[in-house]
């Protein structure tokens, strides 16, 4: 039997239907890809099958006794002491009834905290969108459903926890999912089925999204051919019952009939939603420099972002900034701007820049203007790169509607506020286009336009960017963070990164591994003390030990009588994981700082 079979279902918000007798089958280890525009019903449906709502017609039926668990595109987190209290609040984990498999999914939450780099003990309160998401995750994971259902979970996520979650999805203990997701390498890795929400219905197409494209565009193909037959034969028709007084004397009465059928026909069927029409002029020529940074370094709060960073930006490069969340892309690039003055180190800027910035929190978005007004304030012309538009018809290419030119800015999706800052973005000739996580909630058909129109600009992009094919589409260059605030560039996008960068050493070998080369922008520093010299021997052997603790401690607490070691016991173990985490944090930090700077004394 398969888990979740739905037949003919129905729903529909105002006058277009986002299910019209749609049908779909999920079997038992599957990990189906769920895609389509935005706007047409995916979040809608996974909500449905979590129990959150109801078809207005048809049924779902799912396998007797099976566990479903949803994570939302933005996790809401219970407020409490900490964040293992939210996480056990929300996965209502104090309700189990079995005190054993309590324990055991407990033990399975702190591991995924850990897995995930959050701190337990956090306050949720405290927790940035993309930590809250690593935390609904986790628990999701943790209490090992039958079915999960995750809307967009790599928003927010930077590549580090993109590919952590790519491997706990296809290596880990999890057999089913549908995930609705718009990061095209996620599905080519995860996805063994891609089910597109077209018009109203579910089509399924088997394999990865690579696998999927291949055969959706010949079915559009297809689709065109038989659209254009049967408009043709209709139109005949229609020429025929227009003919004169003869005509009608021999007139067939089941042609008639036939000719009222084809009309029905024809007003029912869908066409597919259009495509967003997108412009982007570069104005003015900047000067050839756009910025130049040397021995730049950068901190906050005691951490350093930047370090002894060397980096010329000249017109037309188009560069991707990649590192994890909190590694300082936005910081460099308000310093690349001169919008932030370094600490250390000199910034010089080219001339005739024009600069737009699209902001991945959308700040620049007023929630009570119009639509209209955001566009274009005090006018209802824009200046676009194919000339002088009406504002609606400008609207109207980033697909809203002429009716809602007047709708306030609050009232829209996410995907919605996505274009819209698009659409402001492009209105304006821009030599130096900024665009941080502009990917978020862009439906794949938006994102790869998207991509065309980048590719043909002629200003310099500066791309801050979790999504990898994006990347490998759009720049030609990387500037990547590699941790204690060193930057390093790369020619090429994100694969091209994969393949140039050294191999990552696990701690255990790090004494017999090759050394690892320093940024080019790392200034030299003085050689090894004696006493450092043998804390770099040392440290590959403590991590290794730390590191075999925190195995043999996550497997004790993973124990089925482990809930029986007593509260003292059991809250003993979680300080002592947490301090391990922490110390292997340190010491790996320190061992990177030590590796680096006996290279370089090496060196010179």
């Amino acid at each position: 039997m398969a888990l979740l079979t739905i037949n003919h279902a129905e729903l529909a918000f105002g006058l277009r239907p986002l299910l019209d007798c749609a049908s779909l089958a999920v079997q038992d280890g599957e990990r189906i890809g769920l895609i389509g525009r935005n706007g047409t019903g995916k979040s809608s449906l996974l909500g449905i099958i979590a129990g959150r709502g109801a078809l207005d017609d048809g049924e779902i039926r799912l396998q007797d006794g099976l566990r479903v668990v949803m994570v939302e595109q933005e996790p809401l987190l219970p407020d409490a002491e900490s964040l293992h209290a939210s996480l056990t609040a929300r996965g209502r984990l104090e309700e189990t009834s079995d005190e054993r498999e309590r324990w055991r999914t407990d033990a399975r939450l702190l591991e995924y905290l850990h897995r995930f780099g959050l701190d337990e003990s956090r306050p949720p309160q405290t927790a940035s969108g993309g930590e809250r998401k690593r935390a609904a995750l986790a628990l999701a994971l943790a209490l090992q459903p039958g079915l999960l259902l995750l809307d967009e979970p790599t928003n927010h996520l930077d590549i580090d926890g993109i590919t952590l979650l790519e491997d706990l999805l296809v290596k880990g203990p999890l057999r089913s999912a549908i995930i609705i997701t718009h990061d095209r390498a996620f599905l080519d890795r995860v996805a063994t089925r891609i089910v597109e929400l077209d018009r109203g219905l579910l089509r399924s197409y088997p394999g990865n999204f690579a696998a999927y494209e291949a055969r959706k565009a010949d079915q559009l193909a297809e689709e065109e051919r038989a659209n254009r037959r049967f408009d043709k034969f209709w139109a005949q028709e229609e020429a025929w019952i227009r003919q004169g007084i003869k005509a009608r004397r021999t007139r067939n009465e089941g042609r008639v009939r036939r000719l009222e059928a084809l009309r029905v026909e024809r007003a029912a069927r869908r066409e597919r939603i259009g495509n967003v029409r997108l412009g982007l002029e570069a104005g003015e020529r900047s000067g050839k420099l756009v910025a130049e940074l040397t021995g730049v370094s950068k901190g906050f709060g005691g951490k350093t972002l930047i370090r002894d960073l060397d980096l010329r930006i000249l017109r037309g490069d188009r560069i991707g900034l990649i590192g994890p969340n909190g590694a300082g892309k936005s910081t460099l690039i308000r310093i690349i701007l001169g919008e932030l003055a370094p600490d250390a180190g000199d910034v010089r800027l080219g001339t005739r820049q024009e600069v737009a910035y699209f902001d991945q929190l959308r700040e620049q978005l007023d929630p009570e203007r119009s639509l209209a007004d955001t566009i274009s304030p005090g006018s209802e012309w824009v200046e676009t790169a194919d000339g002088r538009k009406h504002v609606i018809s400008y609207l109207g290419d980033f697909l809203f509607p002429a009716q809602r030119a007047q709708a306030k800015v609050s009232m829209l999706s996410g995907g919605e506020r996505n274009r819209l800052l698009l659409a402001r973005l492009f209105a304006r000739p821009a030599n130096v286009l900024v665009l941080d996580e502009p990917t978020n909630d862009l439906d794949i058909e938006s994102l790869e336009l998207l991509e065309e129109t980048l590719q043909g600009y002629r200003g310099t992009l500066l791309l801050v960017s979790h999504d990898r094919a994006f990347l490998d589409n759009v720049v030609t260059q990387t500037l990547v963070a590699e941790g204690g605030g060193l930057w390093r560039e790369y020619v090429g996008g994100y694969s091209d990164w994969m393949a140039q960068r050294a191999p990552v050493r696990p701690p255990e070998s790090a004494a017999a591994a090759p050394a690892r080369s320093a940024g080019r922008s790392a200034a030299p520093r003085t050689k090894l003390s004696f006493r450092e010299q043998r804390e770099l021997e040392q440290l590959p052997g403590e991590l290794e030990r730390l590191e075999q603790e925190q195995s043999e401690l996550a497997l004790r607490m993973c124990g089925p009588d482990y809930h029986r070691q007593g509260g003292d016991q059991i809250r003993a173990d979680r300080e002592r994981a947490a301090e391990i985490e922490r110390l292997l944090e340190e010491k790996f930090e320190r061992w990177a700082e030590l590796d680096r700077r006996s290279v370089q004394a090496a060196g010179n």
